[in-house]
């Protein structure tokens, strides 16, 4: 009884086999480094380049407006004519005024060099020479006030005339033909904006334009077209290059933000002031930058990024990164990763640490065109 219990205890362990771990497929990719170039895109806002509002400098009616609403003008185009009526008399009251003076300087002329031969026989006392002195003397003060009010008058008729005080695009008209402008204000009639070159304003941190700064200062940052500036209209894929004017000198304390202005062409129009644009600026170069696909790049719970590798011993291995920009597809790997790597890429879900797995192909970072 013994020995069958012996026997019937050692049949399945005989008949017992190893398990044996199957590998699972996975796509690897060996890490190679290269040169990028990071790129920031912030919202922004167009601004005109130059705006001039168009205001009544004198008092008066408008007779007639001369512009296409919403039409290009240049300077010295003439937009609204005021009646020239009762400015044109402030005028031939101002020459008169101004002709009344000089013959009153005239006379006072004549006494004085008459009074100059008679003081010195004693012919007239001391007293009236230095009357009739002292009347030459207002003479030529009261023409000089008569020229002052003669050329403000001729002013104040140019006036009449508004004329565009700079080339751009006119917006409608604030005023019609009849109406009363000048009385008391200066009227709004119009308002012209320079729309080419056009300026498009953004904000970045602080700490972002420092960096952006001192990449321009000490050459990291290249000027030629492949860095300069982009804008692109919310919502569309119209698109154009610029430059970067300058950044403000004072940081907003509530946000931590400075506010930033970049220059476009806009000879076709189509960046209006007001708009919503996207502004693409060249943060410095990266030459040794690690680019992994963004699906190989794994959140845990916490929101830290991690990876899987690919260990020498062939089992799957984890190794928390920091992330840097989005490049195409891509995740920029600040810190976590080196040349040499090899990164799963492929076949992760499931997938947990120490899993044995094979590769299906290794290959080195795909090479993508930089933005």
């Amino acid at each position: 009884m013994a020995v069958a219990i012996a026997l019937a205890g050692c049949g399945p362990a005989s008949e017992q086999s190893p398990v044996v771990e199957t590998a699972r497929p996975v796509e690897v990719l060996a890490v190679v480094s290269e040169p990028l170039a990071l790129v920031s895109e912030l919202p922004g806002r167009v601004e005109p380049m130059r705006v001039a509002e168009v205001r009544a400098r004198v008092a008066g009616i408008v007779l007639k407006k001369r512009f296409e609403e919403g039409a290009d003008v240049k300077a010295g185009d003439l937009l609204f004519q005021i009646d020239p009526a009762p400015l044109k008399a402030a005028v031939s009251r101002a020459e008169g005024d101004l002709a009344r003076a000089q013959a009153g300087m005239k006379e006072a002329q004549a006494r004085v060099k008459r009074y100059e031969t008679l003081v010195k026989i004693e012919a007239v006392s001391q007293q009236d020479y230095d009357k009739a002195s002292a009347d030459l003397l207002s003479a030529q003060a009261a023409i000089r006030s008569a020229q002052a009010d003669l050329e403000t008058a001729r002013l104040n008729l140019g006036y009449t005339s508004v004329i565009a005080p700079i080339s751009g695009r006119v917006g409608r008209a604030l005023v019609t033909e009849g109406a009363l402008v000048g009385q008391g204000e200066a009227t709004l009639m119009a308002r012209i904006q320079q729309l080419d070159p056009i300026y498009a304003d953004f904000t970045q941190t602080a700490a972002d334009a420092l960096r952006l700064r001192e990449a321009l200062k000490n050459g990291t940052l290249a000027t030629d077209s492949q860095q300069s500036l982009s804008v692109r209209i919310e919502g569309t894929s119209y698109e154009r290059r610029g430059k970067l004017l300058f950044t403000d000198v004072a940081v907003d304390p509530g946000t931590g933000q400075v506010t930033l202005r970049g220059q476009f062409d806009n000879r076709d129009g189509n960046l209006l002031p007001g708009m919503y644009v996207r502004v693409s600026t060249p943060q410095g170069t990266d030459s040794q930058a690690v680019l992994v696909p963004q699906r190989a790049v794994q959140r845990s719970p916490d929101g830290s990024a991690f990876v899987l590798l690919m260990g020498d011993d062939g089992r799957a291995q984890s190794r928390q990164v920091q992330t840097g920009v989005m490049q195409g597809a891509r995740w920029q790997i600040r810190d976590g990763l080196k040349a040499g790597d090899r990164v799963i890429t492929s076949g992760l879900a499931g997938l947990q640490p120490g899993a044995k797995v094979e590769p299906k192909s290794v290959a080195a970072t795909p090479s993508e065109p930089q933005k």
